[in-house]
């Protein structure tokens, strides 16, 4: 349900509306408040739209955080890989062909990896870029026992970042806001919204806007959080840049 913010919003919009005339029933079924009472109560719904707010401000900026760090390692990656197709120049020519041949292999998964909108597809691009890794770390691998010195060193060690910058672009994709944390919003903006239903005394019908509002900005907050949900999403550009580069190159 997480990578799907339009459902997200659909179940924010009825919920907090249904919320909102359950307290407009309960507020009409009730004695009307006298002006303590008025007082008191004003001062519990302004802090629970207070805390309503600062939820949805504090998981926007948690969203926002992790895109920022899905984007961060897509930079990451082309650099690493960029690198390592360089310093393949100075491995003996057989093993720089066949790295090379598998780097740009490997670029292409990982250009699907970020372009996969399926979970059938996202296991193939997966199994096929554990597969590539595998012959990567394997020819460096033998490359570096024919000739071990300080330069194959040096190949090894950007074949590394390769392989680990895969890794943390992994992991940076797992991370998203908790489920708890999505729950407690849902709470806090239902209990909001029965709130003013129950307060409301003139102009109903605007009061509606404060559950379309929440339930937009929860849309926002769920479509960033997505890294392949809605429509804001990490695109491969330096990837796709640097495979372009390899083009022209002609290597």
């Amino acid at each position: 349900m997480l990578d799907s913010p339009f459902v997200i919003f659909a179940i924010a919009l009825v919920s907090q509306w249904l919320a909102f005339y359950a307290g407009r029933l309960l507020g009409d079924m009730s004695r009307h408040m006298s002006d303590d009472e008025r007082k008191d109560f004003d001062v519990v719904q302004a802090a629970t739209l207070t805390l309503l707010g600062l939820i949805l401000g504090f998981s926007f900026s948690m969203a926002v955080t992790r895109y920022d760090q899905r984007k961060n390692y897509e930079e990451a990656e082309a650099n690493a890989i960029g690198t390592e197709y360089v310093r393949a120049d100075l491995m003996p020519a057989e093993h720089a062909a066949r790295v090379r041949e598998l780097l740009k292999r490997y670029l292409d998964h990982r250009m699907a990896f970020y372009l996969a909108t399926d979970s059938r597809s996202l296991g193939q691009i997966d199994d096929e870029t554990t597969k590539v890794q595998a012959e990567l770390w394997s020819s460096i691998l033998s490359a570096a026992k024919a000739q071990p010195d300080p330069i194959l060193a040096l190949v090894v060690s950007g074949m590394n970042d390769v392989l680990n910058s895969q890794g943390y672009t992994q992991a940076a994709w797992w991370n998203r806001i908790p489920m708890a944390a999505w729950a407690m919003t849902g709470l806090i903006a239902v209990a909001a919204n029965l709130m003013v239903g129950y307060g409301a005394r003139r102009r109903r019908v605007m009061l509606l806007v404060l559950p379309i509002v929440v339930s937009i900005a929860s849309l926002l907050i769920a479509d960033i959080d997505s890294p392949r949900g809605g429509i804001i999403h990490v695109l491969p550009q330096n990837l796709e840049s640097l495979s372009q580069s390899i083009r022209q190159s002609g290597q």
